[in-house]
């Protein structure tokens, strides 16, 4: 992965954004990327943005411009203009709210399934795994039906803490993974369509009119 990730120097300036339902510590993760200390923080009503340089693991200097999306079900038509075109989605995940998997599994999907969205690498955080009642992270994965998702959606599920910090540089790196990955893709993708057709050589059309000619008699 080092190698892969040492080469993207024109990948540098990232736009994610951050959802999930609402008391999922989706701020709580921002702050905690942003000043690698816990923030005590109050429910996001509307939006918060920052721009943040990675400051640990292998996506150390990378520069990223978070946009976290309030997740009150009254804001949550937000999601999709926010989630336009971004190179990564974070989901925020109370890992020991097993209540609203249900509902954290429908808007989801709901966001995945915009056309924007298709193929965009998805970083699932499941958060508070430090509380004694935290589901593991194939529960999660379970509950919330990633296997369902388009096969051109990448996928990391992530246990974390995010008052502490434990995980997110984990799930950050694969978070940059798959978008490097993605943006290789489709790199490779434009150039294999951007070439012209490969040209019939004179012997090539001669054999294929003998060919013709043959059948024909």
């Amino acid at each position: 992965m080092g190698n892969s990730l040492s080469n993207m120097s024109a990948f540098q300036s990232l736009h994610i954004v951050m959802l999930g339902l609402d008391s999922a510590g989706k701020t709580t993760v921002l702050y905690r990327l942003k000043f690698n200390e816990f923030v005590n923080t109050v429910p996001t009503i509307g939006f918060n943005t920052e721009r943040i340089k990675l400051s640990n693991g292998a996506a150390k200097g990378i520069s990223c411009h978070f946009w976290d999306v309030g997740g009150q079900e009254k804001l949550r038509p937000l999601w999709k203009s926010y989630s336009r075109c971004t190179d990564g989605i974070i989901y925020v995940v109370d890992s020991v709210d097993v209540d609203r998997l249900e509902e954290a599994k429908t808007e989801l999907h709901k966001v995945t399934k915009f056309a924007e969205n298709q193929g965009t690498p998805l970083l699932v955080i499941a958060n508070k795994q430090d509380l004694p009642r935290s589901l593991p992270v194939a529960d999660i994965e379970k509950h919330l039906a990633l296997h369902e998702l388009s096969p051109s959606t990448s996928y990391h599920v992530q246990p974390a803490c995010a008052i502490i910090g434990e995980g997110l540089t984990e799930g950050m790196d694969k978070l940059y993974e798959m978008i490097v990955k993605r943006r290789k893709s489709l790199k490779q993708k434009k150039k294999q369509q951007s070439q012209p057709p490969p040209q019939r050589s004179y012997c090539d059309r001669g054999a294929e009119d003998f060919s013709r000619n043959e059948l024909s008699e």
